[in-house]
């Protein structure tokens, strides 16, 4: 990011400090690696050498992935009117600031929102950069192509599919694990795992398994993520806690709640958890009584077994798969990793 930043800074200074300098503050500050993680594991696992030029394509190919996610954080933020991600003002929250602090003319806001979604699509620019300059040889390029194009059209189908569901008001669990899948499962294990194992020249079969083991823990984690948005807080996850909620965002836990709410008859509670879903008004005394309703209901527990569900039929598939040691463990300790409660729950 660096030698990027040098190339845009000759052109204007200003782009530079302001955009670049933002978005390396995203991509650099917390998260755990997830996903480059699980890339170069499938690539260990399936034969790919530790260390030489191919090890350094494929941990080109795990950056650019890091940049994908770098574009989902700021657009997905700016879709939710999230106001903080990773215990620091959410983009365009901060490009706001800026403007503010600046003196410039016109609405902050709205500059913040639009400098965002020009951060977010530069990131989504240089990944692909990154990907065509990697370095991988040509039966790799071959192999690994459909994977990576397929990928970035199934993130962005994830997050409309979320967008939608927020004004349909969606609450089927059925649907509301499958934009969990597009939205994030996919692009944080299953993809990761098929690019590093077709780099590695894995067979159908191979790769399958691993999709299979990658598709599970994919959900799984999506899953973890949704109760943690509604459980968690600032100091656990860098958000506010409830911000699903507030966005109405049709998570498998609340399509889940609102399903068992109906089932016994309890249309009181049906009825407080539609009116919470989407009240950017709501407050941490009613979020309390919100997130009583969803461990009353089962809602919590039922999504707890869930997440352990998919991760024993992750983690069978990996066994299946029969991967090269060591990363038959760290990818097995991945994929517990993610399916985990945070630490002090």
């Amino acid at each position: 990011m660096s030698v990027r930043r040098e190339e845009a800074a000759r052109s204007s200074g200003r782009f530079a400090e302001d955009v670049i300098d933002l978005l390396a503050d995203v991509v650099l500050r917390g998260g755990k690696r997830t996903r480059p993680a699980f890339l170069w594991w499938g690539w260990r696992g399936c034969g790919g050498a530790p260390r030489g030029a191919g090890a350094e394509a494929v941990l080109k190919v795990a950056t650019a992935l890091e940049l994908i996610q770098g574009c989902a954080l700021i657009h997905d933020d700016l879709m939710d009117g999230s106001l903080l991600r990773r215990g620091a003002p959410a983009a365009h929250v901060a490009f706001a600031n800026q403007h503010r602090a600046a003196g410039l003319r016109g609405n902050a806001d709205a500059f913040g929102v639009s400098a965002a979604i020009l951060a977010g699509d530069l990131a989504l620019v240089w990944a692909d950069d990154l990907f065509e300059t990697a370095g991988l040889d040509s039966r790799a390029r071959r192999a690994v192509g459909p994977a990576w194009q397929a990928m970035r059209t199934e993130t962005i189908a994830g997050q409309y599919l979320d967008l939608y569901g927020q004004g349909t008001g969606v609450d089927s669990p059925e649907e509301s694990l499958r934009v969990a899948y597009l939205k994030s499962g996919l692009y944080t294990v299953e993809r990761p795992l098929h690019l590093g194992a077709a780099m590695a020249g894995a067979g159908p079969e191979l790769i399958a398994a691993l999709r299979r083991a990658g598709r599970s823990a994919g959900v799984a984690f999506q899953l973890r993520d949704d109760l943690a948005g509604v459980f968690g807080g600032p100091v656990r996850t860098g958000k506010p806690a409830g911000d699903d909620i507030r966005d109405g965002v049709s998570t498998y836990l609340m399509a889940i709640a609102l399903q068992r709410a109906r089932a016994h008859g309890r249309h009181e509670a049906e009825r407080r958890l539609r009116a919470a879903l989407g009240n950017q008004e709501l407050r941490a005394g009613e979020l309390g009584r919100i997130q009583d309703l969803l461990t009353g209901l089962g809602a919590v527990a039922a999504v707890e077994a869930r997440i352990g569900q998919l991760a024993a039929s992750a983690l069978t598939a990996l066994e299946q798969a029969r991967l090269a040691p060591p990363a038959d463990q760290r990818l097995s300790a991945l994929v517990r990793s993610v399916a985990a409660p945070p630490a002090g729950t």
